[in-house]
């Protein structure tokens, strides 16, 4: 049984449409979590535009268990990166832009470097069915999300 979480979760796509479209969506928190399998929906705290230092409430699901997360964006370079890093499980979540000849490579991480919180990693072994399974099942969560950017872009 796996103990802690893998540094590093990574998918990528390319993605037939400028870096600025993709920006569009993904700097969007409202948007991106209605493309995500877990991120059931998302408040944005405050009316200021989304930028570096805005804070999220999520609703993420599972099945029949929902619970809620924080998060503070804590990278944010236009049609470059975003980020935002979730306060109750310390993990950090990104979306990395690069253009490329036909759109915009778009790389999906979820970086651990020290691992996620005692309280999160004990709740994915007893609830989520052990960490490695549930890492697996994000990796596959975070591929989905970017096929559903990707069907969204292009059919655009």
């Amino acid at each position: 049984m796996t103990t802690t979480n893998a540094p590093l979760l990574e998918t990528e796509t390319e993605i037939a449409a400028p870096p600025e479209a993709v920006w569009a969506v993904i700097a969007d928190p409202r948007a991106l979590g209605g493309l995500s399998d877990q991120v059931l929906r998302t408040h944005v705290v405050g009316t200021a535009p989304v930028g570096l230092g805005t804070r999220t409430i999520n609703i993420n699901r599972r099945g029949p268990l929902l619970w809620p997360t924080r998060a503070k964006v804590v990278r944010f370079e236009p049609t470059r990166d975003y980020a935002f890093r979730i306060k109750d499980n310390a993990s950090i979540w990104s979306f990395e832009l690069t253009p490329t000849a036909t759109g915009t490579r778009v790389v999906h991480r979820r970086e651990a470097p020290n691992g996620t919180t005692k309280v999160s990693r004990m709740l994915q072994e007893k609830v989520l069915g052990g960490v490695g399974e549930f890492d697996q099942e994000l990796t596959l969560g975070m591929a989905t999300t970017l096929e559903r950017l990707k069907a969204l872009l292009e059919r655009s």
